[in-house]
């Protein structure tokens, strides 16, 4: 039966690093200490001024195509998840395109925010199982956070970075390899929690809405912290069993990268060790829709991957969206 596999991977992020110390000088207090023990993030990318999330995303499908032993127009299908977009209108995807050289790609873009490539994954994955003229897609998950940080907020400015992952989705016909099932889950209750509000059709940008910032992002409450090992927990279980396996049996999972401690939470729910989760955040901070791609990707490339390993990709944002998905690598 065709089925989609990942072929290949890549990532990219921007030269700047910012280190923790940075937001000390910034704030004036020490954050350095409380970012380490609790997020494991000590230093950040972000993005140069002439830098965008479509800049960020071309270099990662560059490197994601050259590693498929591919042509840019060689591929079928651009998906993009990102929720900081190089335009409200056009898609992001359609710049990618066109700068890429890929004319036989048809475009789009998602935002289910920090769960987008998990989703966008699943969307990939789908078209190539139910559409014989899809046999490469190149999915992409970019985050340019830092141009909507308000420098002052602590609550924010501390967390967000840059840069973009991406993969080559195949048709397959082994059907022993790639997808084998995913699960898309939200909680709207939260969608008024986080996010960047305004300037879209509910808040039209105005002087009143930049001068006090309501165009950056911004906690407007605090998430139960329970929520993400709680539901990821939940996902994950779910999730192995429609496959009939155990978690235990997954040799690798790949998170969105906000909390380590979510993480290892988690991971102790599921009985499965602390060293199955790949994580970047240490050096890259948190990357949104990025992170889980290039996670993947430096994994990939430090050969942590073997041939049929299963590998469960889990994502959660802004919304509160969710998403899951196993593969066979």
């Amino acid at each position: 039966m065709r089925n989609a596999y990942i072929k290949s991977t890549g990532s990219f992020a921007p030269a700047r690093i910012v280190p923790n110390k940075y937001f000390n000088e910034l704030l004036g207090e020490d954050v350095d200490t409380w970012l380490i023990e609790n997020l494991n993030i000590r230093e950040r990318r972000w993005c140069a001024e002439n830098e965008s999330t479509s800049t960020l995303c071309i270099e990662a499908a560059k490197d994601a195509i050259n590693n498929a032993g591919l042509n840019a127009a060689d591929v079928d299908l651009i998906i993009i998840s990102t929720d900081t977009p190089e335009y409200i209108s056009p898609s992001t995807a359609s710049v990618v395109q066109y700068k890429l050289g890929a004319k036989n790609a048809g475009t789009f873009d998602i935002n289910t925010a920090c769960a987008g490539f998990v989703t966008a994954l699943d969307v990939a994955s789908k078209y190539i199982r139910a559409d014989e003229k899809y046999n490469n897609i190149l999915v992409i998950g970019a985050y340019a956070m830092s141009k909507y940080l308000n420098m002052s907020d602590k609550k924010t400015v501390t967390l967000f970075a840059d840069g973009a992952g991406a993969v080559i989705v195949s048709a397959t016909e082994n059907s022993d390899r790639g997808f084998l099932s995913s699960t898309l889950y939200t909680e709207g209750q939260y969608h008024d929690w986080m996010g960047i509000y305004a300037g879209g059709t509910a808040i039209p940008i105005t002087e009143k809405v930049v001068e006090q910032k309501d165009h950056l992002l911004k906690f407007a409450r605090k998430f139960p912290k329970e929520i993400n090992p709680v539901t990821w927990t939940r996902m994950i279980n779910e999730l192995t069993q429609k496959v009939d396996v155990t978690p235990q049996q997954v040799q690798k999972y790949f998170f969105t990268q906000l909390n380590i401690n979510s993480i290892n939470e988690t991971l102790d729910n599921l009985n499965v060790p602390h060293d199955r989760a790949h994580t970047i955040m240490e050096h890259f901070g948190y990357t949104g829709s990025a992170c889980i791609p290039m996670a993947l990707d430096d994994a990939n490339k430090k050969g942590k991957l073997k041939e049929k390993d299963l590998i469960v990709f889990m994502g959660s944002g802004g919304g509160l969206a969710f998403a899951s998905a196993i593969f066979k690598w």
